[in-house]
């Protein structure tokens, strides 16, 4: 049995259904329906996401090893709570909230309310949840030795195996230097005088963010944001003035970790809002670049006499929080610290050909992708050369997916003992489908 365990990801469904409905699978007493299928497909197009050949079987045979799955996790009694599902469901919403621009453009595409939406949502969440249980019981205390890894690799055909392009491991201790108190009473200024345009000037909130704001991720669209008070992504002083305002109310000038705001609330239901806001962030002048580098001079001479290791330093000196989590360390989109040369800032490549590995740059004045001006240390840890893949240089790689393969291999020797504890049926059209080979000898006995 070819074991593909994805649990679909649940993506909101246009109202209209592909394909007249009915039920297409069973397993126990848990049913597939057509749309579930074929709705699933739809939303992958519609999304540009790329269809394997037959994709109509692949889905099958994951929504039949889903169903599968939440049997044997409620048999087990799996604990899943409603506030998990609950806030999973809440997090679902917020993005499709963001993808329409509004909660009442959303409600108005998908033809129902937020709360008949979740509704809808709440069973596929549970099952997916109870399914990734009941996978976790069965492969997370798996466990791969050297040697498994040694043989799982030479096993892959030489002509097979993949060429990497030159990656780095880079880290950066960044102190973000402070405007003076005159430049920021200037812009907050600034910033009441755009208030003042609007409460009084017939000024338009949007029309200003798009032509003042210094926040690139809003400035398309007159600065709105859709917000969610438990997110702890937002920041906490942004967060609490935006749900102490009434609708339509427009703050007093805010300082946040990104500069200085005034927020308008667009409209709230419970702990979820629209804003507004325009950002301005103070100018940092050469004095305040300078002050910062003369502390990460300081620190460098730390480092370079081996006084402080890079970790530790980036605790104690480094401004950006988020890299705290990383010892400072870069990571790409699926969380590895090797990056090729298009995933860095334009800035940091001339500066790291300067560099050997396990050498730190002297601190350098740089403005990140917001804008800001900052201050850096850049440490090059590992540069790789251009190579076809090999276990000293791999290793990790090539372990994570011989860890892979051998979870996946448990899970079907699972499956092949378990299948015949449940009821299968499967419909006609689905009986061209290979990978379904062993499912439907199961549905074939279960008649019998």
């Amino acid at each position: 049995m070819a074991c593909m365990l994805t649990v679909t990801s649940f993506i909101f469904a246009q109202p209209k259904k592909v394909v007249a409905d009915k039920i297409v699978g069973k397993v126990g007493d848990r049913i597939i329906l057509s749309s579930d299928i074929y709705n699933a497909i739809s939303d992958i197009r519609r999304q540009g996401g790329q269809l394997p050949d037959n994709p109509e079987c692949i889905l099958m045979e994951g929504e039949l090893i889903k169903k599968a799955l939440v049997i044997q996790a409620e048999k087990d009694s799996l604990p899943v709570s409603d506030d998990e599902i609950d806030a999973q469901l809440d997090n679902q919403i917020r993005g499709f909230i963001g993808q329409y621009g509004s909660k009442e453009t959303l409600e108005e595409v998908a033809g129902k309310s937020i709360y008949q939406m979740k509704e809808d949502f709440k069973i596929p969440f549970k099952e997916k949840k109870l399914a990734e249980a009941m996978r976790s019981k069965i492969v997370d205390n798996i466990k791969i030795t050297p040697n498994e890894v040694k043989d799982y690799w030479m096993t892959i055909p030489k002509d097979s195996l993949p060429f990497y392009e030159s990656e780095i491991e880079v880290g950066k201790i960044v102190i973000f230097p402070k405007a003076s108190r005159d430049i920021e009473s200037y812009t907050a200024k600034q910033l009441n005088d755009i208030k003042r345009q609007v409460e009084v000037g017939g000024k338009k909130f949007e029309q200003m963010a798009k032509l003042y704001t210094q926040d690139p991720g809003s400035k398309e669209t007159g600065g709105q944001y859709s917000i969610n008070r438990n997110d702890k992504n937002w920041d906490p002083v942004f967060m609490a003035t935006s749900f102490k305002l009434k609708e339509g109310q427009i703050s007093s000038v805010v300082k946040s970790k990104f500069g200085l705001h005034i927020i308008q609330l667009v409209s709230r239901a419970g702990d979820d809002a629209v804003v507004r806001h325009l950002l301005m962030i103070p100018e940092v002048t050469d004095d305040e670049i300078n002050e910062a580098k003369a502390k990460l001079d300081s620190v460098q001479l730390l480092l370079t006499s081996n006084k402080i290791q890079f970790g530790e330093a980036v605790s104690k000196f480094s401004d950006e929080e988020e890299s705290k989590f990383t010892g400072g360390m870069q990571q790409s989109r699926d969380g590895s610290s090797f990056l090729s040369i298009d995933q860095l800032d334009k800035e940091l490549i001339p500066l790291l050909k300067t560099l050997k590995p396990g050498q730190h740059s002297k601190p350098q004045a740089y403005t990140d992708e917001r804008g800001k001006k900052g201050v850096r240390i850049v440490y090059l840890r590992t540069r790789t050369e251009p190579h076809r893949e090999n276990l000293k240089d791999d290793y990790n790689r090539i372990g994570t997916r011989a860890l892979e393969e051998k979870k996946q291999n448990t899970l079907e020797k699972w499956f092949a003992t378990h299948i015949s504890n449940y009821y299968i049926y499967i419909d006609a059209d689905f009986q061209n489908c290979t990978q379904l080979d062993s499912w439907k000898q199961q549905a074939l006995a279960s008649t019998q």
